[in-house]
């Protein structure tokens, strides 16, 4: 803008202000607006209006005030104040707190990505809701509505371990309330005190009711593997392990003795709230949503023991892996499901110390697997040793038993007798065969806890299998198919395949018929529907340990001769003429012949 411009813009100004003043008339008010005017005395009232509004303002900051007092009494100051979040973590998790109740917002674990590799959050404010209520003379009251003022330091001990402490306190002249959070480094627990200083007369019960429901979130892609090994487990002061188990319906339970723990187990993850002394009236609850971002909706409700108005507990927010979970406190380690009791013993002395020790030395999962097999089917060769000269020995016999089964073969009962007569004089004990394989049952049952529930294969890729810890993908299907799903997995497949040519090897080795050699073709279909959905690693062991037993048995038939074997059969057969019958073999023979003559009555 120039100068002539801008004198022209105040002059313009100046005119219009002139005439505004002096020469412009008042607007002519409506007839329907003056009789409003007249009627309400507008100028009159419109001070006092303001008056009450500001009365009114100041009337309601008094009543809340009171309110608060009334709930809250002489802590009713600490109802007021700005929210902050501190930063509790190590090289393991990242723990977020709130100044507003004291509460962990977040829970991040460092050393792992859920499915879609985003950062894994195993709690968040969205997700997960405590609270802390304590009895006091004006009522109940939430600990979460107080805000509190913070102190974060450091210590070391004497071993160079460092421990973050996290102070969080809020009082007045009459007492003080105080949480305090530490976490030390490379654990996965958070511990946690609460203490009632000087306000004794403030506060009347003995323990904190404590409230948690989690909404656990997805963190693998096969969400309903994860609601398979997802459940409430909990540990009580007896030493009882038990849970609410992995049905979709809604679960609720009333605890009738004090519990030491209690976790939201998902699969491989766990949050859990560990007592120091004992958790009281303990209710328990589960249920499954439709939304598929949620594994499980998870709630307890407990109480936590005052003590001199002193309360502490553990939170432990980490993986489940067994050799962990075993040094967190007794029966922790029980949240990893290692098999029925019978096969558990497997997993939690061979197995799972035979994968530790091989990390050591090997990073591909699928070469540590094929490693396994090895070693366990070299210590189990001697039993496949004796399995394998049993089905010889009832090999080289079956001429005898053609002609049993030819004299004899419209009479079961006389049959069964002479065949028990011809295994004696042979020295041929007919389970020779059968028995070694199932002293190798408990190995076999053992892999099928053990691989959906190692978090050691969770994203660990071998081969196509992206993922060893879920099923490998190998064709998708545009259906499903009922019992089976929409995709093929490959090393199903080939564990399948090996299977069933195991046991057309194993036929011509033995005398099976009928129905029983057909059973061994119908079992491998049988588990190829089952292990379609479990973990590729699953499925690879079988199909190797199923390769390795056919080299162990090539090799096995290129040191044993059948000619030997009878052999030392008919050397049986001269050493047993006059052999003796045990008494199980004769009372064996008598229940035969009494179920014989009963038939014929």
């Amino acid at each position: 803008m120039d100068k002539n411009q801008a004198t022209g813009l105040i002059l313009f100004a100046a005119v219009i202000l002139i005439y505004s003043l002096f020469f412009a008339s008042s607007p002519e008010i409506p007839v329907e607006d003056i009789a409003t005017i007249t009627q309400t005395d507008a100028p009159s009232s419109a001070v006092p209006t303001q008056e009450f509004t500001e009365n009114s303002l100041l009337q309601n900051d008094s009543l809340i005030n009171e309110a608060k007092i009334s709930k809250y009494g002489v802590i009713a100051a600490m109802t007021i104040g700005d929210e902050e979040e501190i930063i509790l973590e190590n090289e393991l998790i990242q723990v977020k707190v709130s100044t507003k109740g004291a509460l962990i917002k977040e829970v991040i674990l460092k050393e792992y990505n859920s499915w879609d590799m985003a950062p894994l959050d195993l709690l968040s404010e969205k997700s997960s809701q405590m609270n802390f209520i304590v009895d006091s003379k004006a009522g109940p009251i939430n600990l979460n509505d107080l805000y509190f003022k913070s102190n974060l330091s450091s210590t070391e001990n004497e071993e160079g371990i460092k421990t973050q402490v996290l102070t969080l306190s809020a009082g007045t002249e009459s007492g003080m309330l105080v949480h305090t959070y530490s976490i030390q480094d490379g654990s996965y627990e958070v511990k946690k005190t609460f203490e009632i200083d000087r306000y004794q007369d403030v506060f009347t019960g003995n323990s904190i009711a404590f409230t948690w429901e989690d909404q656990v979130k997805t963190q693998e892609s096969n969400l309903a593997e994860s609601r398979r090994q997802s459940r409430l487990n909990y540990y009580t002061v007896t030493g009882s392990f038990d849970n609410l188990g992995a049905g979709d319906d809604l679960e609720e339970e009333t605890l009738e003795e004090p519990i030491k723990w209690l976790s939201f187990s998902q699969r491989f993850f766990s949050a859990a709230i560990i007592a120091d002394s004992a958790f009281q009236n303990v209710k328990i609850s589960q249920s499954t949503p439709a939304d598929s971002a949620i594994v499980r909706i998870m709630s307890t409700s407990l109480n936590i023991p005052l003590v001199d108005g002193k309360a502490g507990y553990t939170y432990y927010f980490g993986p489940d892996k067994y050799k962990v979970l075993k040094k967190i406190t007794p029966g922790f380690e029980d949240n990893v499901d290692m098999g029925y009791f019978f096969v558990s013993w497997v997993n939690k002395y061979i197995i799972v110390n035979l994968f530790a020790f091989l990390e050591k030395f090997f990073s591909n999962y699928g070469v540590i697997i094929i490693i396994i097999v090895f070693l366990i089917k070299l210590a189990l060769s001697p039993l496949t040793y004796k399995s394998y000269m049993g089905m010889a020995k009832m090999r080289v016999i079956k001429p005898e038993i053609d002609e049993l089964k030819e004299k004899y073969g419209d009479d079961a009962s006389k049959m069964q007798q002479e065949q028990m007569k011809l295994f004696s004089q042979l020295g041929v004990s007919p389970i020779s065969g059968c028995l070694p394989l199932v002293l190798q049952m408990p190995f076999l049952f053992a892999m099928f806890f053990f691989f959906p529930n190692a978090i050691e294969l969770r994203q660990e890729s071998f081969l196509w299998a992206s993922d060893l810890s879920t099923y490998d993908t190998f064709i998708k299907l545009p259906f499903t198919i009922p019992f089976y799903g929409s995709h093929v997995s490959l090393f199903t497949l080939l564990m399948t395949v090996s299977q069933i040519v195991y046991t057309h090897f194993n036929n011509q080795l033995t005398t099976a018929t009928g129905p029983m050699k057909n059973l061994g073709y119908i079992m491998p279909v049988m588990f190829m529907f089952i292990l379609n959905s479990y973990p590729a690693g699953l499925s690879f062991y079988y199909f190797v340990s199923n390769m390795v037993t056919f080299g162990q048995q090539a090799l096995i038939k290129l040191f044993v001769d059948d000619s030997k074997i009878r052999a030392k059969v008919e050397e049986s057969k001269v050493k047993n003429v006059n052999k003796k019958k045990s008494k199980f073999q004769q009372k064996l023979e008598d229940a035969m012949k009494v179920a014989d003559s009963n038939k014929k009555k």
